[in-house]
């Protein structure tokens, strides 16, 4: 989700909760203890340079029970960071602590905004040499070679 998207939804909505894929909801006492903007430089294993650019929301559980973060309150929160910052209009990532700092997408369904879990990939396949995905066929598909092949009864199998 773009950063746009969110400020979009925000004022629709009564409370900002967050739920992990798993259907576990972030204590609503949660609080938004950073907005920022990050950039990655960085060089993939085929060597080609590359550059990523996020905006990063990093939650915290405190022991303020009480607290709530209204949607008014982080859009405000949002603006300041592109005021202060210039935060550009980019994808969002999400740092929650689980067991460890998770990092996460963030989608909405609705009613609740969604931490997807974030995966690793190769982005130079080609040239480190994974090799591509075998075709997968059935067996009943492949042509049979009758002077190689084990018939039922055959007494070869």
């Amino acid at each position: 989700m773009k950063l746009s998207k969110i400020k979009e939804i925000l004022p629709s909505l009564e409370n900002v909760e967050f739920q992990l894929e798993n259907g576990t909801f972030v204590p609503e006492h949660f609080h938004v203890t950073e907005v920022g903007q990050i950039t990655k430089n960085f060089i993939d294993c085929g060597g080609v340079i590359r550059s990523e650019k996020v905006v990063n929301f990093q939650l915290w559980n405190a022991d303020d029970f009480e607290h709530r973060l209204k949607p008014g309150k982080l859009l405000n929160i949002i603006k300041l960071s592109e005021e202060k910052l210039g935060i550009e209009d980019s994808e969002i990532e999400v740092e929650y602590q689980a067991e460890t700092i998770g990092k996460y997408d963030l989608e909405f369904n609705g009613k609740h905004f969604v931490l997807v879990n974030k995966t690793t990939a190769c982005l130079a396949q080609d040239a480190c040499g994974i090799p591509s995905e075998k075709q997968k066929k059935n067996l009943s598909e492949l042509a049979s070679n009758s002077g190689n092949s084990c018939q039922p009864g055959g007494g070869c199998c």
